[in-house]
């Protein structure tokens, strides 16, 4: 089967879930993770707005993750490209929430987590993970995490992505630090968020952090940032950092 054509069969199970995943539940979600990761675009140009809260049930939620415009600011698989060849590899996706990109990994890495603290979003994974394919099902995790901790093992991941999510993360270098720990040696973080400008799509000014802090956050962490990157997507930067042998 050809990555396009797991795609597509993703997506197809992934919108007929939608109405049992929402029936559970109809309260707002409590995860930072869940909220942030809702694009809403109709076009680039005329774009929704996000939500700020994540207030919603959570069928509505998913709807907005899985929206078929993301792909156009988004760009998720040049995203995912910035981490290079992943054969033999296992990708941690922080953050993961309808597992939009965590599902756009499995045919090219050898492991994947997908990572949230809300457990309906572990949930819906899972329900899309046993329509796998057998030979993907079996490199798909999920996996429910800490709001402090990723509950990664020692050295686990060779890459992590953390999309939409980083301004939502409370005491951000204390939890990279604890990250790193989950990091191979040379292990890469990608991190794609919000610019902090006027934009017509993305989360309250509050939850945007602006570039040079992720930098120093970073750095503060003991990571290396390897790559900054403000024009490839519209509205959002591109942080590629090592985690580095020192831990």
């Amino acid at each position: 089967m050809t990555n396009q054509a797991v795609l597509v069969f993703l997506l197809f199970f992934s919108l007929a879930g939608l109405v049992s995943c929402g029936q559970e539940t109809a309260q707002p979600p409590e995860s930072p993770m869940m909220s942030t990761e809702r694009p809403g675009a109709t076009t680039v140009s005329e774009p929704i707005p996000l939500p700020s809260t994540g207030h919603g049930n959570f069928e509505n939620l998913v709807a907005d993750y899985e929206n078929n415009d993301r792909s156009i600011w988004q760009q998720p698989d040049l995203v995912i490209s910035f981490l290079g060849d992943l054969e033999g590899k296992t990708v941690a996706d922080i953050g993961a929430g309808s597992g939009y990109f965590t599902f756009r990994l499995v045919p090219k890495a050898s492991r994947v987590i997908g990572i949230d603290i809300d457990p309906r979003c572990i949930e819906f994974m899972d329900s899309v993970k046993v329509r796998l394919p057998e030979k993907y099902r079996d490199r798909f995790e999920s996996r429910l995490a800490k709001p402090e901790d990723p509950l990664l093992k020692p050295g686990e991941a060779n890459a992590v992505i953390i999309v939409n999510t980083y301004g939502y993360l409370e005491k951000r270098v204390e939890y990279l630090t604890t990250l790193k720990k989950g990091m191979s040696p040379e292990g890469q973080l990608l991190i794609i968020d919000f610019k902090k400008n006027n934009l017509p799509v993305g989360p309250a000014e509050e939850f945007k952090v602006a570039l040079p802090v992720v930098e120093k956050e970073l750095t503060q962490a003991g990571f290396e940032v390897t790559k900054l990157d403000t024009k490839t997507l519209d509205y959002q930067y591109i942080v590629l950092a090592k985690a580095g042998s020192k831990q």
